[in-house]
């Protein structure tokens, strides 16, 4: 990967040097993932997380095992275990006409998960990478060849949960990028976060564009949205994010948090730095930057071990407003996730590639 360009740093006038200004220094204890056979989750690659009534949702994309694809997971946040019952996909009759079909049939990359604020029952996800998928047929190319950025369209999905709790895909929409955004043409680089904000304006956070910066745009979800289903152009939200002087610095996962007479601020991810950026959406204010480190716990029989250990690689993926706090989960990279082994009593959750529930309280200086 290249390095950012240092001229890109220097003209950022209002931007946070986020190497050196660091809001808030925390440090996390996590939660293991567990399913209801008292073993630690297995290989999810969680890449959302969502409050859900009184519960958090969890997506997985199509790197994780077999049995956790294409399926909303349930977890309870306060002993992280997991329901035995889970979400699973159906497909709609719209959904089998679409072009798209075909991909969202077999294999595709979901990423990120927002609630409609109107209906709960009413779930929006989409696709990051979709080149070493099924792909569109010549038609359906021509059709769809404008995206502004991969060859392979981003698709926004709606799903929703029925009166006998069938989740089924039920339409479906290509998101366009304008050529001068320049989000480029990368593999796993395009929409990770999702989030609601005021009057039914979905905020999309790109990991990162041709220059290798965090993006964050938006896209009006109006009552008659989906009975189109031809490209949706987004819009860049031109939001100050925090500068480096180095690297690559991407979002990995967002959600909303709403503040009076404001249009609100973005809690973004960044697994690289094991950050929380604190945005404004009124554009006004520098990202406030919290450096985070996260502790798992430790269950040792032979007192080698202490009970909590630094995990030196988290990669978070999913962020999820819940009044006072903020739930984060993270994504075991599987290159690196084993490197965190310290005790061999947490061998085999890491060689699972378990993931951690982590939760931190909201702030009010985050706003000042």
């Amino acid at each position: 990967m290249k390095l950012l360009p240092f001229l890109a740093v220097y003209l950022c006038a209002t931007c946070v040097m986020a190497d050196d200004n660091i809001h808030q220094q925390v440090t996390l204890k996590g939660k293991w993932l567990v399913e209801t056979n008292d073993k630690v989750m297995l290989d999810p690659q969680t890449s959302a997380l969502k409050l859900w009534r009184g519960k958090l949702l969890s997506l997985s994309d199509r790197s994780a095992h077999e049995s956790q694809q294409k399926q909303l997971h349930i977890i309870n946040p306060s002993d992280a275990i997991v329901a035995e019952q889970s979400l699973a996909m159906t497909m709609s009759d719209k959904i089998k006409e679409s072009c798209f079909y075909p991909y969202l049939a077999d294999k595709p990359d979901f990423e990120a998960l927002a609630i409609d604020p109107n209906n709960d029952n009413v779930f929006i996800i989409v696709t990051e990478d979709a080149r070493d998928g099924v792909q569109l047929t010549a038609a359906c190319q021509k059709r769809f060849q404008k995206t502004g950025s991969t060859q392979y369209p981003s698709l926004l999905v709606r799903l929703e949960i029925d009166e006998n709790n069938i989740l089924s895909m039920t339409h479906v929409r290509p998101l366009q990028f304008d050529a001068s955004y320049a989000v480029g043409d990368f593999a796993n680089d395009g929409i990770e976060g999702l989030a609601f904000g005021k009057d039914n304006t979905l905020y999309l956070g790109l990991e990162k564009d041709s220059k290798n910066m965090a993006r964050i745009f938006s896209l009006p979800l109006s009552e008659n949205f989906w009975q189109s289903d031809e490209f949706a152009p987004v819009v860049d939200t031109e939001v100050v994010l925090p500068a480096f002087k180095q690297g690559v610095h991407p979002i990995n996962g967002m959600d909303y948090l709403p503040v009076d007479n404001h249009p609100g601020y973005i809690a973004a991810a960044a697994r690289n730095d094991n950050q929380l950026w604190i945005i404004d959406l009124a554009k006004k204010k520098p990202t406030k930057v919290i450096s985070m480190k996260f502790l798992a716990p430790v269950i040792s029989h032979d007192n080698q071990c202490e009970n909590w250990e630094l995990i030196g690689n988290s990669s978070l993926e999913g962020v999820a407003v819940a009044n006072n706090n903020i739930w984060l989960i993270n994504d075991p990279w599987k290159a690196h996730y084993t490197e965190n082994v310290k005790c061999e009593a947490n061998r085999h959750k890491y060689e699972s590639f378990s993931p951690l529930l982590f939760s931190l309280p909201i702030s009010k200086h985050w706003f000042e």
